[in-house]
C-alpha cells in the first residue's frame, strides 16, 4: 500500500515519525520540510507547543524567536514560511524534542480524532491575518523573561495555528478564548508587579 502523502497524513503522526528518528539531532530546515504545504502553521505549532512546556530560564526566548519571525508571515498572508539560511540549519537535540511531543501528542491526537474543516470563514484572508496579529503579539511576549508567563501565550498560540492546520473553527474559537484569558491574566500580573515596584519605591524614598 502506498504512504499517504505528507499533506494527508495527519500532523500528529508526521510528528511521531520525527521524534522516533534515530538521528541525535533535528534541523529546523527538517522540521519544515515534513510538514509539506501547512509548513507554516505547523511549525508555529511547534514551536508553541515547545514554549508551553516547562523550560529553563531564558528558554521561551529561544524558542519564541522563530514564533516572532513566522507569525508576521501568517499576518502578510503568506502561505509558506520563510525561513533565513541560518536558522534553517540551525538544529536542536532530538531526545528532549521527543520527551516534549511525547507529552502532548495523545492531547493532539485526541483533538485530531474529532477535529474537521468547518466555519471557514475563519479562516478567509482576514481570518487567516487576525490569527496572525494575535500570534504575532504573543511571540512578542513569549521572548520577555516573565516568570511564569509563557504558558497561557504559549497555548493560545499553538491552539490557534493547530486550528489553522485543521480549518477547524472551533479551535479557532478555543484559540481566542485562551488569548483573551492571557491578555486578563498578563494584564492582572502587570499590575501587581506595577503596585509591589511603588510599594518599594515608598519604603526607600525619604519621607
Amino acid at each position: 500500500m502506498d504512504k499517504p502523502h505528507v499533506d494527508q497524513q495527519p500532523l500528529s503522526a508526521i510528528l511521531r515519525g520525527i521524534a522516533e528518528r534515530k538521528e541525535p539531532r533535528v534541523s529546523v530546515a527538517e522540521l519544515a520540510d515534513s510538514f509539506g504545504q501547512r509548513a507554516l502553521g505547523a511549525l508555529l505549532l511547534v514551536f508553541g507547543l515547545i514554549c508551553a512546556l516547562p523550560l529553563p530560564p531564558g528558554g521561551t526566548t529561544v524558542f519564541g524567536l522563530p514564533l516572532v519571525l513566522l507569525s508576521p508571515q501568517l499576518m502578510l498572508g503568506w502561505k509558506s514560511p520563510w525561513l533565513p539560511k541560518r536558522l534553517r540549519h540551525r538544529s536542536m537535540s532530538r531526545a528532549p524534542l521527543a520527551t516534549g511531543l511525547e507529552r502532548v501528542l495523545p492531547w493532539l491526537e485526541r483533538v485530531e480524532a474529532v477535529s474537521r474543516p468547518r466555519m471557514g470563514l475563519l479562516f478567509s484572508g482576514p481570518g487567516q491575518r487576525l490569527i496572525g496579529l494575535v500570534c504575532t503579539l504573543f511571540a512578542l511576549v513569549l521572548i520577555l523573561p516573565i516568570p511564569l508567563g509563557n504558558i497561557l501565550p504559549a497555548a493560545a498560540v499553538s491552539v490557534l495555528s493547530l486550528s489553522l492546520v485543521q480549518r477547524d473553527g472551533l479551535l479557532a474559537l478555543a484559540g481566542y478564548a485562551l488569548a483573551a484569558a492571557s491578555v486578563g491574566v498578563l494584564a492582572l500580573a502587570g499590575g501587581v508587579i506595577w503596585r509591589t515596584l511603588e510599594h518599594l519605591i515608598g519604603l526607600v524614598s525619604p519621607a
